[in-house]
Order: C-alpha cells, then structure tokens, then sequence
C-alpha cells in the first residue's frame, strides 16, 4: 500500500513543524483574549459585574497556558527519562541470573533524584578464564561519572574475555581511564578531569571455586557463608585508579573458595556510609549476617534484606550512590574442588 504524507510533512521539517504546532495553543488563548479586550463592550465597562467577567477571562486564559505549559513540561519529562532508561539499560545493564552456575542479582541507587545512572558500576561475565566481575565507585555525580563509568565498563567487557590473567585485565582498565581522563582533559570543558579517579575490584571464579581479587581502593566484598558474614580479605587495597600509576608487579590475591551455597556480597561505600539522622553508620556487616540465615540464602532474600534495612536506617533514599551486586554458588558440589578458608582466614593465618 502505498502511503501519501501529509503536505505539511512534505513540505516543513519534522522539527519545525513539532516546535510550531506547540505555539498553536499558547497563540489561540492570547488571541481570545486580544480579541474578547478589543470587541466585547464588557471590556471597556467600569461596573463591577463587568470587571468580575473580564476577571474571570483573563483567569481563564492563564490557566489554559499555565496547563499547556505544564503538559508540554511533562511530555518533555517522560522523553529525558525514556532516554535515561534505555541508556541505563545499555550501560550498567542488569546481570543474568545466572552466569556458568552462579546465581547473580544485582541493584544500583543512584542519590540524584530521578536519575537512574550514578557513579556506581558493575558487570558479570562467564569467560574461558572463569567468572569475571567487577564492581567500581567513579568519584562524583553527574554526566562526567556517567562518561567515566562508560569507559572503565566498556574496557572492562573486552578486556575479561581477551586477557587469560586478571592483572593484565587491571592493566587495560587502567589505560583505559587514562585515556578517558586524557580526552576530558584536552576538550577543555571539565576542568576538575584530572582529579577523577575510580576505585575498582577484580574477582575471578574459577570452575572449582578458587578465588582471586584484585582491589584498587574498594571496599571488599563479604562472604556469606554457613551463618555468618565476613570480608573476604582484610589486606590494604592498591591505589584507586587515575591517582597513580599500578606498581609494576601485580599478583591477584588468593581469596579461598566459593564453596556451595556460599554467596559473595560486592558492594560500594555507599552502602556502609549511610547515615541515619543521628549520624550512625549503616551496619551493612551486621544486616549481612541476618541475610545469611534466611532459608532458602537466594541472591535475591540477600538484596532484599539489605534494601529494607538500608532504606529504613537512612530514613529514604541514600545520601550517596549505592550498588550491590550477589553471587552464589549453585554449582554440583561435585564439580567444585574441597573447600578452603576463605581469604580473611588465610591472611589472618600469615600474619599471625
């Protein structure tokens, strides 16, 4: 079949055309009015019942405006935030719910009102080399954390499947946000580029269970085992990333292994950080532990339980950006190796 436009839309671009049928409303309520003030005798009558009238047009008319207005502000509204989903669902894109047997659930909270993108990032990736995520904080708000964030993750989603060891994954992320924060730079339109720096952390999952971190100035993640809930390492973290350059020799940490029915937590300092009105941190350890005892232990119980009481401590949304992201290990026990101590043991053991 074939469709004939309309000659307007023949003849006007789309976006002229949308601009000016926006002003017909606005033109057709001033001209009422122009034409009521130039030709109606009730106009020019000074008797109170006339003034009353034309009282009553001229309200009339500027609520017509004010609701042309407002309908145009919202449609516009709903545009920016159709916009805003569909980049978010491109950037920090929700995980599986389940990678290479882990079952994964993951929530980001961004602290601006009605945005749906924050300085928080997170990914989860089955690889060759094992499961692969990361999960990072970039410092500040707004489009320059957005850019940032799109940069680390993008190098991030090559990098997991390229590189057979995780430091060389470190190493590209780095160079990465270098050259992120190199091109902020020279365009000469964020003058506080060079201060910018994220903090990320590297975990690696092998087949059997095993494993290795890299942390650059993160909080680490927790482990969720049995009925309790500790840090999966309690060693000093490397530099955030953009503040200095990595040392020249990079070891992955061994942090034991995910033994079934083992979760890990990864979360950002969003979520210790939250302060109730009297200034209390967030017992974000303490929830975990009480998560840990929920039976059936799902991804999903653990976020739940941690929201709630995250919400209720901060009484409303955080101050701050908040993401967690949970990994259980919901493989065949047979085909995970016998189980170790987890990281925080191990090291506690070596400096003992």
């Amino acid at each position: 079949m074939i469709r004939f436009k309309p000659w307007a839309a023949r003849w006007v671009p789309p976006r002229l055309l949308s601009r000016a049928l926006t002003l017909v409303v606005p033109m057709a309520w001033a001209a009422a009015a122009v034409a009521y003030r130039l030709t109606c005798p009730l106009a020019r009558d000074d008797a109170l019942s006339a003034r009353l009238v034309s009282s009553a047009v001229l309200c009339t008319v500027i609520t017509g405006l004010v609701m042309h207005v407002r309908r145009t502000m919202l449609r516009e509204l709903r545009r920016v935030r159709g916009i805003a989903e569909a980049a978010q669902s491109v950037l920090l894109r929700p995980p599986p719910p389940r990678v290479d047997g882990l079952a994964v659930a993951a929530v980001h909270l961004s602290a601006d009102r009605g945005a749906r993108i924050g300085g928080d990032l997170y990914e989860v990736i089955a690889t060759e080399h094992g499961v692969r995520a990361v999960i990072g904080d970039v410092r500040g708000h707004g489009l320059g954390a957005v850019r940032t964030v799109a940069a680390v993750l993008g190098s991030f989603r090559e990098a997991a499947h390229d590189e057979a060891r995780l430091e060389d994954v470190l190493r590209r992320l780095e160079r990465a946000m270098a050259r992120h924060l190199r091109e902020r730079a020279h365009a000469g339109s964020d003058p506080e580029a060079a201060e910018d720096f994220v903090t990320v952390l590297l975990l690696e999952i092998l087949p059997g269970g095993a494993v290795r971190a890299l942390n650059c100035g993160h909080p680490w993640p927790h482990l969720l085992a049995g009925a309790g809930a500790d840090p999966l390492a309690r060693t000093d973290p490397l530099p955030p990333l953009g503040l200095f350059p990595l040392p020249s020799e990079l070891s992955p940490l061994p942090c034991g292994r995910l033994r079934p029915g083992d979760a890990l937590v990864l979360h950002t300092d969003g979520a210790e950080e939250a302060r109730d009105t009297e200034g209390r941190f967030f017992p974000l350890r303490d929830v975990l532990t009480e998560a840990a005892h929920a039976n059936p232990l799902t991804p999903q119980t653990v976020l739940r339980t941690v929201l709630t009481a995250l919400l209720r401590h901060s009484a409303g949304p955080p101050k701050d950006d908040v993401a967690l992201l949970v990994l259980r290990n919901e493989r065949h026990p047979r085909h995970s190796a016998p189980g170790l101590r987890p990281c925080a043991r191990a090291t506690a053991d070596r400096l003992q």
